[in-house]
């Protein structure tokens, strides 16, 4: 990797740059808080890091968080893990998300879209007054603070209320998607045992209804600290027996009633996609997530109230989570309840199109579909509105990027961003005053002191290393659930660098100051000691138009060999004949190194993925190396079980 100056793909103009919120930021904290003046975004970035305290002090005044009791200091104890933030204060997450309701009560605070792609509004008021509702119907069935309320919902205004509401009365948020089976929710919220769950009896998705009351049945069998169930009729059916009506808990006109609790207080509990073992069940913090998610979204983001914030996500995946904090911006947050390409692929830029999006959030691999299928985004759609189409997921591609700039516009805010549920939010990512150089993010988020180092803990600049952070984020874990001794959270990232967070992905930071991800380090490729990472493969080999999508394994042999196949799933119509064979080894060879062309190259009938979407590798790789599926992998968190016989047929043939 180098960084050899090629020129930007995009760089934003003065006005927008003179525009952004970090701009004015940067000279409010110049003036208040001995931040540089001069130096743009990198000087701004080390004073950040520097002074840590500072910085997190001038995120709380700038975007005025309410303190009911102030704090004694920003930073009481720096050591990670367990670093104490803003020891003694009191505030409340949901009491910052409604804010808007009192200057703007006629606007909408939610587009709700579905498969017909027409939004509907869900005005800040009308928002603020449902919370209010269903957190006193909260109180009243004894949900105290610390109590878990859980979902299993789709990507609908309900949830959002549903979270809001658990947030004013200080319990405790976390959710499941629909699409998930019994098994994988149960895997998640039996750690947690939630005391109240909201359901619905189906959900919409490729133009057909699924019904899942019979897995609501089984959740409520499986859950005995349940007190309450609460009944979403998505697809218009009756509450169950002992169910409560979610429209007579959200009837009522009150005016929401905040908990003020300690900064640290648990906000929500996430789920790592971990495909081995339960899932990790990560506790985030109210304040953490609040002061944290203003930083990302108001500077970041540059995301306010005249914005339109649309991410596709799931309720299962930390996104929503990161888009519904849209609205602490006072941004209107668009709710997709869909398949992302139904009835075709150019779904979500339609979607984009009649929401007004001014930030448009989706992933890769949709990017990448987008290029394969031949979609026209701006031939199509009027997206004159779109300052920013942003990515996150996996990394994307250079070809990616270049599509996004030839098919939607040349003078648009390209955001490829990387970060992880273990935070809920972004290491580096989006710069609204930075350029966009093809295949790299913009540069590490203010308050992120992001490294890329070598085992031995030496800070790399233009060469692969691990991703660490070395000072604490707010947004970082509280604790894991069900770990009393911390043994777990320990074990997860602070292991190989005593201190340091280490994260599990390769990365480059250029002398630029630009960031590449290259993928998952404990899935790395490491042939005659050169290492390259999984997405460097992938991203070569799928700009074949023949390649649907690849997995590369690198397997250890018991003789001390190395064995490295790469799995293809073809596109409809394509045959693995000698004459593609020879194309993906030369891709490979010529692109990136003629030590990664794989040993054998394997059609296969579908790539397996985590429930969140990304390819796992660790557990095929475990698979090849003869490991039975049950200890292989955790089923639940797998997207399509049968296709994991697959590799396990292949690895008993090849013993």
């Amino acid at each position: 990797m180098t960084s050899a100056n090629p020129s930007p793909l995009w760089r934003p103009d003065e006005e927008r740059i003179a525009q952004a919120q970090i701009t004015r930021f940067q000279s409010w904290a110049a003036e208040h808080h001995g931040a540089p003046a001069d130096g743009g975004y990198a000087a701004l970035h080390r004073w950040s890091v520097d002074e840590l305290d500072t910085f997190w002090k001038a995120v709380t005044e700038w975007f005025d968080v309410r303190f009911s009791t102030p704090y004694a200091r920003v930073l009481g104890d720096r050591s990670m893990p367990g670093a104490a933030w803003f020891p003694g204060a009191t505030l409340n997450y949901a009491e910052h998300a409604l804010r808007a309701a009192d200057t703007r009560a006629d606007e909408p605070a939610l587009l709700h879209v579905d498969e017909t792609h027409e939004p509907r509004p869900v005005t800040w008021s009308e928002l603020r007054r449902q919370v209010g509702s269903l957190a006193a119907e909260l109180r009243s069935l004894g949900v105290r603070p610390g109590d878990r309320v859980s979902g299993y919902l789709p990507n609908i205004p309900q949830a959002v209320v549903a979270l809001l509401a658990t947030a004013a009365v200080g319990g405790v948020w976390t959710s499941c998607a629909p699409d998930f089976g019994a098994r994988s929710v149960l895997d998640r919220f039996q750690q947690v045992e939630p005391v109240v769950l909201f359901t619905v009896d189906g959900y919409r998705y490729g133009g057909k209804e699924h019904d899942r009351r019979e897995t609501v049945a089984e959740l409520r069998r499986e859950l005995p600290t349940l007190r309450a169930v609460v009944h979403i009729p998505v697809l218009g059916t009756e509450a169950p027996e002992g169910a409560l009506e979610w429209s007579a808990l959200t009837s009522s006109d009150v005016a929401p009633e905040f908990e003020q609790v300690p900064f640290d207080h648990p906000l929500w509990v996430l789920y790592s996609s971990g495909t081995t073992g339960l899932p990790k069940a990560i506790v985030q913090s109210q304040g953490g997530i609040l002061v944290e998610h203003l930083k990302q979204l108001g500077l970041h983001c540059d995301l306010g109230p005249e914005d339109r914030f649309f991410w596709y996500t799931s309720t299962g995946w930390m996104m929503w989570n990161f888009l519904v904090s849209g609205l602490l911006t006072g941004t209107t947050i668009v709710l997709y309840d869909g398949s992302p390409g139904f009835p075709d692929t150019a779904a979500q830029w339609r979607i984009a199109e009649r929401t007004g999006a001014t930030l448009y959030g989706t992933s890769a691999a949709y990017v990448m579909a987008c290029r394969k299928a031949g979609v026209h985004p701006s031939r199509d759609f009027d997206l004159a509105r779109v300052r920013c189409v942003a990515t996150t997921g996996s990394p994307l591609p250079p070809d990616g990027f270049s599509w996004l700039h030839d098919e939607v516009r040349a003078d648009l805010w390209i955001a490829s961003v990387s970060g992880g549920t273990d935070v809920c939010s972004c290491f580096a990512g989006a710069v609204p005053t930075l350029p966009v150089y093809i295949g790299e993010l913009q540069a590490p988020g203010l308050g992120t002191d992001l490294q890329s180092w070598d085992p031995s803990g030496k800070p790399l600049v233009d060469e692969v290393g691990e991703l660490v952070v070395t000072n604490p984020m707010p947004s970082m874990p509280i604790r894991f659930w069900n770990d009393p001794d911390g043994s777990r959270y320990h074990g997860s990232y602070f292991d190989t660098y005593p201190g340091v967070w280490r994260h599990g992905d390769w990365i480059t930071v250029t002398s630029r100051g630009s960031v590449v991800i290259h993928g998952r380090s404990d899935s790395t490729l490491n042939r005659q000691g050169v290492r390259m990472g999984s997405a460097d493969i992938y991203e070569a080999v799928e700009r074949l138009t023949e390649i649907k999508e690849s997995l590369v394994i690198g397997v250890e042999q018991p003789d001390g060999g190395y064995w490295m196949p790469l799995f293809v799933h073809l596109a409809p119509g394509a045959t693995l004949d000698d004459a593609l064979l020879g194309r993906i080894k030369q891709t490979i060879r010529e692109q990136l190194s003629p030590r990664h062309v794989p040993d054998e190259i394997i059609e296969v009938p579908g790539i397996p993925h985590t429930l969140t979407g990304k390819r796992i590798e660790v557990p095929v790789k475990r698979l090849l190396q003869g490991t039975a599926l049950e200890k292989a992998v955790n089923p639940g968190s797998i997207d399509n079980l049968d296709l994991l016989g697959f590799y396990e047929d292949l690895a008993r043939k090849r013993a």
